[in-house]
């Protein structure tokens, strides 16, 4: 059998991926089919399995996800900080959504304070991941996560606030035509209760073998009592700003 070289370093490859610049084994000459099959649907259908995938283990077994990321098994999960990028950029254009849809039924203290939270939106977020990294760094401690590890437990946490964020606008514009509106008036409460929640979820989910449920219930409600006051500081003097 005829050893192959890797035709992008000329490396020799034992595999089905070259050991020195990662490329494939099977690159040979781009046909109209292989075009189709491979470079375009392939990195498609890649793409959208690994997104699709991710938002499934954030919404359904966010600390898990967490801490299997932390440990190093990455490659089945998009990227978590794009993956912030682009959730946060869908929220921002339903929210706009809604806005122009339904201005009327805004009252005026309440459109100030939506247009408050459209312009500080990004720190309000952002400032959840730090907070939530470090209040947990200090309550979490038995389990020796260090400071850039429990950011990314943060990371994982915010990304389902934004994937609820995201359903809670979805459903306030569909809400918007007045025979489903008491349904969906509902599940606008429900989104709301769950994206509270998510932080615990997430908590409770990633540590629930290393502490007893006791343990583990007082340390998250440690862990809200401490992002409560923190937010509430943040909001007032951003607010006081504006």
């Amino acid at each position: 059998m005829k050893e192959k070289s890797c035709l992008n370093c000329g490396y020799k490859i034992s595999g089905e991926f070259c050991s020195h610049c990662g490329q494939k084994a099977d690159t040979a000459r781009i046909t109209p089919h292989s075009l189709i099959k491979s470079d375009i649907l392939g990195s498609i259908w890649h793409i959208e399995e690994r997104f699709f995938r991710t938002l499934k283990h954030v919404l359904f077994g966010p600390g898990r996800m967490a801490m299997d990321y932390i440990s190093g098994k990455r490659i089945k999960y998009y990227n978590l900080f794009s993956l912030l990028l682009i959730l946060f950029g869908f929220n921002v254009l339903t929210m706009h959504f809604y806005l122009d849809l339904n201005p009327a039924e805004i009252p005026k203290d309440s459109a100030k304070i939506l247009q408050f939270f459209s312009k500080y939106s990004k720190i309000i977020l952002f400032v959840i991941i730090p907070m939530l990294g470090v209040n947990a760094f200090f309550i979490f401690r038995r389990i020796k996560l260090n400071i850039a590890e429990h950011f990314i437990i943060g990371t994982v946490s915010l990304l389902g606030i934004l994937i609820l964020f995201l359903f809670n606008d979805m459903v306030s514009l569909i809400g918007l035509w007045q025979p489903a509106a008491k349904i969906f008036a509902i599940l606008d409460k429900a989104s709301v209760v769950l994206l509270v929640l998510f932080p615990a979820v997430t908590y409770w989910n990633a540590f629930k073998n290393s502490y007893s449920k006791p343990g583990l219930l007082w340390r998250v409600s440690v862990l809200y009592v401490l992002m409560g006051i923190e937010s509430l500081t943040i909001i007032t003097i951003l607010y006081r700003i504006f």
